[in-house]
């Protein structure tokens, strides 16, 4: 009978150790594959989605028949925003699309519970402009029917900006 050596030893140790190793790793399943980068297309639509549901909050907070139409413009838009997300990606509104919708059910702008002050017409002027001078870049990369879109939004906004009535 032929005795064991060290070496013997620890070789046949270390050939143990990978072989159980393998063995282990062709067990496992794999894990769920990362989730693929959200579409561009997809994350502009979100946010202008949100957005516009503060617009609409601001028109809203503002209880008068004059901003009415405008503030009807702007729910229409959110509107198609929203059909235009992938089915699975609607999120839900945060302030009701019905014309009927009364200053009261509309969400502050900034997130809290209490309504605070309502915005002033020069307000709602200079958001309107911003928005308007937002879009020419946003539909850069974009599909054409959804910078059609977007542009067309931009212009609506910048009409609102000039229209909008000095007082109330």
């Amino acid at each position: 009978m032929r005795s064991l050596t060290r070496r013997a030893l620890l070789r046949s140790g270390a050939l143990g150790a990978a072989a159980a190793t393998l063995a282990g790793c062709a067990g496992e399943e794999p894990g769920p594959a990362p989730a693929p980068p959200p579409d561009p297309e997809t994350v502009l639509l979100r946010q202008l989605i949100e957005e516009k549901e503060r617009t609409v909050a601001l028109y809203a907070a503002l209880p008068s028949r004059r901003l009415t139409p405008f503030r009807r413009r702007h729910e229409a838009h959110l509107a198609e925003l929203r059909r235009r997300l992938p089915a699975g990606n609607v999120p839900e509104p945060a302030v009701p699309a019905s014309p009927s919708a009364s200053p009261s059910a509309a969400p502050s702008v900034s997130g809290s519970p209490s309504p605070g002050p309502a915005p002033s017409l020069r307000k709602l002027r200079d958001l309107e402009r911003r928005a308007a001078a937002l879009r020419p870049r946003q539909t850069e990369g974009v599909s054409p029917a959804l910078a059609q879109l977007i542009a067309c939004i931009g212009a609506c906004e910048a009409a609102h900006a000039v229209a909008l009535p000095r007082s109330l």
